[in-house]
């Protein structure tokens, strides 16, 4: 055996060099790792007793792309980059002897394209491959736009790189992009492969010169417009899903060197957009959210195998599917056996729409539907590791909830609340367990959305935090620590963005042209489609819960409650800010305007005309504005946590990196300067944050207060 570099070795056998890739977690294309493969070829093409090459990755996968903290600092401007592989590429392809990828894992990014070099390509049946650097803001950046297109044509490469997909093993072998899958041992099988392709003797196999599958010119343009159609549907406003088009078109239509230089060119425009550094930026901060101070790793979590959920609404329902489609037992009751049976009925109606989708087999929705078990009473709740309240939005019913379980739970069972505004303490305090007493604020469809708030009471502990984290990546949700003030984080910046909304109708705009405005900005949906789809009677019953607009003076929405005066709740009644059809699909309403306007006239509000950036400015900033208090107020730890939360939970657009990155895109100066007089303008509401102000007085950013805070941390 001989080591060429620490993280590749080489072994021999039967006439064939393997060359393993030794670089944990996931074998990235780090510092060292190209140069060491490079010395493993030459020394092995220079060994007469070789007659082939197998290339693969140690531990659990092949390669999964580059090192994105080398990517960060490119985008920032702090470094070149990843390594630069060409060369790498070159030598492989230009290799007088076979070369075979044996791939394992995953194969993304800078992995698929080292593969794609290979002369051949096995894999096993649960490889997959693909390459998802549009995710990042980027597009393959060392030849995948090229060779990809040659292997599978022009259609398929679109697609992979436009959506970002990964393709199963058996899916890339329909493709033509890995030749084999073996269903045995790799090593050894790929070792048989490469002996038969020795035996055949050269010239072997180099995907640039290969062009059988690119599309001819008659009906190139058609495929690039439908891949160009795609991209902007799919990745609406963002730029990468549009270069990686002009760069596969390069592919077709020019030379692979001339290509390549393409492709060189647009990967370079990306990754220094700021469409790249917010997706980056995302990317670090779902990582960041974890670490929380005074909790350490060392703290291990409870295990939760039995979950019980209290209240078969909406959430209830889909707080149960979310633990059932991880493995986990759960166990849904209500004391009303109408609601109970509706529940199941709902549920029952989801896995079937998944099954006729394709996105689930029977078996597998028979199982996770088998895990769920519905019931009208406790019976069992004393075996529950976690029970988990979502009964109605109000506190005297959720606190004699929570008195009436902590009589039935084991001592060491964490009880939480899915309450999206209530105070936890409040909660805790009818309890004996007030440090196992949390929030976990899921966001619906709970059994889709990949936000749960942690809510942290003043007595949680820190093992109760350390297992809803832990419960929260069970479940495949991005968990946020969050503390305990009216609405959390999520929706405490919602309430200013709502509201404002709203004074802009009362003000001349339209509900349409607002949701416009937002959706054009990147927002999933306009502000007044999310109330419709919520329920304009849960914001509602929330204003009289929290008593807002209690202050003597302040501005109050007139418009919100009229409609639900009117019972106009939104998408279940067919009527609320919109109209909707029996399809679903949504209407402007005429009635809705002249209600507004009615009530504007009646309080003598002047009316005016609005541009969308007004209105992206007086929704968004007024969030921006909170978030910069619940910052300051330490209710969210980092600025990066709000981002998480918005774009995981509230559909604000990732390439736009979050609110607090966003305003730092804007300049946090220019930010101020507009709140400042949207507050000359309309009084105290547009107060500016400490915070906010004295970051932009010291010409700084929201990123640049997050990393002194983890640097004192660290210090401390």
């Amino acid at each position: 055996m001989t080591k060429t570099d620490q993280t590749v070795v080489v072994e021999s056998q039967d006439g064939v060099a393997v060359i393993q890739i030794n670089n944990p977690p996931v074998n990235a294309l780090g510092a060292g790792v190209p140069e060491g493969i490079g010395e493993a070829i030459r020394a092995a093409e220079a060994d007469h007793a070789l007659r082939a090459i197998v290339l693969m990755g140690a531990g659990t996968t092949f390669v999964a792309g580059a090192e994105i903290k080398q990517l960060e600092d490119l985008a920032w401007g702090r470094g070149p980059g990843a390594p630069n592989i060409h060369k790498l590429l070159q030598r492989i392809e230009n290799c007088s002897k076979p070369i075979i990828m044996a791939i394992h894992g995953t194969a993304l990014g800078g992995g698929l394209e080292l593969a794609m070099a290979g002369h051949y390509r096995v894999a096993v049946r649960s490889a997959r491959v693909g390459q998802p650097e549009v995710n990042l803001g980027i597009i393959p950046g060392a030849e995948g736009t090229q060779r990809l297109p040659r292997l599978a044509g022009v259609e398929k490469a679109i697609e992979m790189c436009v959506t970002g997909k990964l393709l199963a093993a058996s899916d890339a072998l329909d493709a033509g992009i890995i030749d084999a899958i073996v269903d045995g041992d790799l090593r050894s099988d790929a070792i048989i492969y490469a002996c038969r392709i020795a035996e055949r003797g050269a010239p072997y196999r180099r995907t640039r010169e290969q062009r059988a599958v690119l599309r001819q010119s008659a009906s190139l343009e058609d495929a690039l417009q439908t891949g160009s159609n795609l991209a902007r549907k799919l990745k609406r406003n963002q730029v990468a899903p549009l270069k990686v088009v002009e760069a596969i078109r390069a592919a077709a239509t020019l030379s692979f060197e001339e290509g390549c230089a393409q492709e060189q060119q647009l990967f370079r425009e990306c990754a220094t957009s700021d469409q790249c550094r917010a997706l980056i930026q995302g990317f670090f901060a779902e990582r960041a959210v974890a670490k929380i101070p005074g909790v350490s790793k060392q703290t291990p979590p409870l295990p939760i195998n039995q979950v019980f959920v209290v209240g078969a609404g909406t959430m209830g329902r889909g707080i149960a599917m979310a633990c059932a489609n991880a493995g986990v037992k759960v166990a849904i009751r209500d004391f009303d056996h109408a609601a109970l049976d509706s529940a199941m009925l709902a549920i029952r109606k989801s896995y079937d729409s998944s099954i006729q989708r394709g996105r689930l087999t029977q078996a597998t929705a028979g199982e996770r539907l088998n895990r769920i078990r519905p019931q009208l009473s406790y019976a069992g709740i004393e075996g529950a590791d976690l029970v988990i309240e979502a009964v109605f939005e109000d506190m005297e019913v959720k606190r004699s909830v929570f008195r009436e379980l902590d009589t039935l739970l084991k001592p060491d069972c964490i009880l939480a609340s899915n309450t999206s505004t209530l105070n936890i303490d409040e909660l805790a305090r009818v309890t004996r367990r007030p440090d196992y007493v949390l929030g976990l604020h899921f966001f619906s469809p709970a059994q889709v959305m990949r936000l749960l708030e942690i809510v942290r009471g003043k007595a949680t502990s820190v093992q109760s935090l350390t297992t809803a984290l832990a419960f929260a990546k069970r479940l495949s949700k991005v968990g946020v620590i969050v503390g305990n003030c009216s609405g959390f984080v999520g929706n405490r910046l919602m309430f200013p963005y709502m509201y404002e909304a709203q004074f802009l109708l009362e003000d001349g705009a339209t509900p349409e042209q607002v949701d416009r405005a937002l959706q054009n900005f990147g927002m999933a949906m306009g502000i007044f489609e999310v109330e419709d789809m919520a329920g304009l009677d849960v914001a509602w019953r929330v204003r009289r819960e929290l008593h807002q607009f209690s202050a003597p003076g302040e501005r109050k929405p007139l418009v919100a409650d009229a409609l639900c005066e009117m019972r106009r709740f939104g998408q279940k009644t067919g009527k609320g800010w919109h109209t909707y059809g029996e399809d679903g699909k949504l209407s402007p309403d005429p009635e809705v305007v002249e209600l507004i306007r009615s009530l504007s006239r009646k309080a003598s509000i002047p009316q005016r005309q609005f541009t969308d950036d007004e209105i992206v400015e007086r929704t968004l900033y007024g969030l921006i504005n909170e978030g910069a208090r619940v910052l300051e107020e330490g209710f969210a730890l980092r600025a990066s946590d709000i981002d998480v939360i918005y774009v995981n939970g509230y559909g604000f657009p990732a390439w736009r990196g979050g609110p607090m990155f966003y305003a730092d895109s804007i300049g946090l100066k220019r930010i101020v300067e507009r709140i400042a007089s949207f507050e000359r303008e309309f009084g105290a509401r547009w107060k500016v944050s400490s915070l906010l102000k004295r970051l932009a007085e010291s010409d700084t950013t929201f990123r640049s207060f997050d990393e002194a805070r983890e640097t004192k941390g660290e210090q401390a």
